[in-house]
């Protein structure tokens, strides 16, 4: 890892400053190491409030940034920010994606086809059945499992897919090197050899309350879909949910008794839209994930033909509906669909929702001739 990331660490120990203003700093500054060495007058003309100045003044003459970063390095922390090619490109896209990710493990490729599975602490024998079916069928159909390693339905999902051979993510609430619930360290060390645990915390963020909220929206962000396996009307995992639909991610909910507490939330999200989780076919089908190792395959390849090589020319990085994207095209709506399905498996464009779609990747050789 470079050491120029320390200076990412150093900004992202400061308060205040998110995503929005870490943003504006690099902007104003043109590199971390330039803002996070930047006085008091320059940070003023950034247009930072006079409280997060002083916080940030302060967190710089009580950190050794050389120390912390030993630290990182020694404990095989991964850093990655915005810079890297290896940010999860799922989260990137969401809006105002973490600026800093700390990783125990490693991401992979395959990643990119995760689905978050969460669900409330009070697990019934009913959620827990249904959830070890759902993560198992995920693992052996090549998909990653992401939840919160919290107590409950997020302990069983990253269980039932360790024991299936899969890979699975854990989101914590707090830095990497503080594992919660402490009765979870032995899962966590099991995640790390087949998988990861991340956070956007810095080391050493204790697990407070205000922290699990903000980092549901990473568990949405990093997952193609949410199963919501069980959740009361409360539940954390109805806000896990409510970030998934503002990011544009499928939901599943699974039903269950009207007298159930831990229904209640999960019934009300299919009332309100969400797809009912009846087995792993209900995800497989709806997101179109039967052969998901031929599509992690075919990922890595460049447009296969002419047809995707002119909707390639058509679209951009703005959102297109399909029948602009026909119109353009000059092409039959039946090859315009059956193509851009296959190029969002391949990593080349996405759904935005809406039918609209917009070009991921810049090929990277002559998509025509193949040179």
């Amino acid at each position: 890892m470079s050491d120029a990331k320390k200076y990412w660490v150093g900004l992202n120990l400061v308060k205040g400053i998110g995503s929005v203003r870490f943003s504006s700093l690099l902007d104003y500054f043109g590199d971390a190491e330039t803002a996070w060495n930047a006085s008091p007058a320059d940070l003023r003309e950034t247009g930072l409030p006079a409280k997060i100045i002083e916080t940030f003044l302060g967190k710089r003459s009580d950190t050794v940034l050389d120390q912390l970063w030993e630290k990182i390095l020694n404990q095989n922390i991964t850093v990655l920010t915005w810079d890297d090619e290896t940010y999860p490109r799922r989260l990137k896209e969401i809006n105002q994606p973490p600026p800093v990710i700390y990783v125990r493990g490693s991401l992979k490729i395959e990643d990119e086809w995760s689905i978050a599975v969460v669900g409330t602490r009070r697990v019934s024998p009913y959620g827990r059945q249904a959830a070890e079916e759902i993560a198992s069928g995920l693992a052996r159909n090549g998909l990653t499992v992401v939840s919160g390693l919290a107590r409950g339905i997020d302990a069983i999902a990253h269980q039932t897919a360790l024991k299936s051979g899969g890979r699975t993510i854990g989101v914590l609430g707090c830095g990497v090197d503080r594992i919660y619930p402490p009765e979870h360290r032995r899962l966590a060390t099991q995640m790390i050899e087949q998988g990861a645990v991340i956070s956007d915390y810095p080391l050493g963020t204790p697990p407070e309350g205000v922290n699990f909220p903000p980092r549901n929206r990473i568990i949405s962000g990093l997952s193609m879909a949410v199963a919501i396996i069980e959740a009361g009307e409360r539940s954390g995992a109805l806000i896990t949910a409510s970030f998934a639909a503002d990011q544009g991610r499928d939901v599943f909910a699974l039903p269950g008794s009207i007298f159930s507490p831990q229904s209640a939330g999960t019934n009300r999200l299919i009332d309100t839209g969400a797809f009912p989780l009846l087995s792993i076919q209900s995800i497989l089908d709806v997101l179109n994930l039967a052969l998901v190792h031929e599509k992690q395959i075919a990922s890595r390849v460049l447009p296969a033909n002419e047809i995707e090589a002119s909707l390639l020319e058509v679209l951009s990085h703005d959102p297109q509906h399909v029948d602009e994207i026909r119109n353009l095209s000059d092409l039959p709506i039946q090859k315009v669909t059956a193509s851009l399905t296959l190029m969002e498996l391949k990593g080349l464009v996405r759904q935005v929702g809406g039918m609209k779609y917009v070009r991921v990747l810049e090929p990277t050789s002559d998509y025509r001739t193949g040179e």
